[in-house]
């Protein structure tokens, strides 16, 4: 995986993000409405951020974090390392976390969560373990899925959406949530008329 610090000076890192949501998104027409896109403004503060974060600017670089969140409604944590050509579409609730590790080609989609287990469990960790999961190259991960703890999520895969992840995946995997099951028709004349006022609200 090749993350952002590695890459490219960070004027070339922003129109490659310009470039890669033309080439991902049919709906985007030209490079200024790009510039519409909240994923967009997420990624750019994030990485000036991530550099903050490096040279131990801390305070700076969450408010900056914090400026994209209410913007954009994505939150990335600025100590994330993300690769190169990552677009999130749409992007609202998106959530990645402070040791979140997310190669190059990566896309995700609205309401995705690449979280830790929890504080009480991270607390049993040594001290600076990794929390988050590691996303491989061309990863893409679906609307409503949550990828948890320190797993590792192999090249090449698919997460669907609303999945949840807590395993290491190989590369190439292939991950689907449950689908809704077909109940029979609910038979509503043998519900009382309160009840029935109930449901509707």
């Amino acid at each position: 995986m090749t993350t952002c610090e590695k890459g490219p000076r960070l004027r070339a890192l922003l129109a490659e993000d310009i470039a890669t949501v033309l080439a991902k998104d049919p709906a985007a027409s030209s490079r200024a409405e790009v510039l519409l896109y909240p994923h967009i403004h997420a990624l750019w503060t994030y990485r000036v951020a991530h550099r903050l974060w490096q040279r131990g600017h801390r305070f700076t670089a969450r408010a900056l974090s914090l400026l994209a969140r209410a913007v954009s409604g994505i939150e990335i944590h600025p100590g994330a390392r993300i690769g190169r050509r990552f677009f999130v579409d749409h992007g609202t609730a998106v959530v990645i976390g402070e040791t979140v590790r997310i190669g190059d080609d990566v896309m995700l989609y609205h309401q995705v969560t690449l979280g830790s287990v929890g504080w009480w469990k991270d607390l049993r960790r040594p001290a600076g373990s990794r929390r988050h999961p590691v996303v491989g190259d061309r990863v893409i991960i679906g609307t409503g899925a949550s990828v948890l703890g320190p797993v590792t999520v192999g090249s090449d895969s698919r997460v669907g959406a609303h999945a949840i992840v807590l395993d290491d995946l190989p590369p190439h995997s292939r991950v689907v949530a449950p689908t809704c099951e077909v109940l029979p028709a609910l038979d509503t004349s043998a519900v009382p008329e309160p009840a029935l006022n109930q449901l509707a609200s």
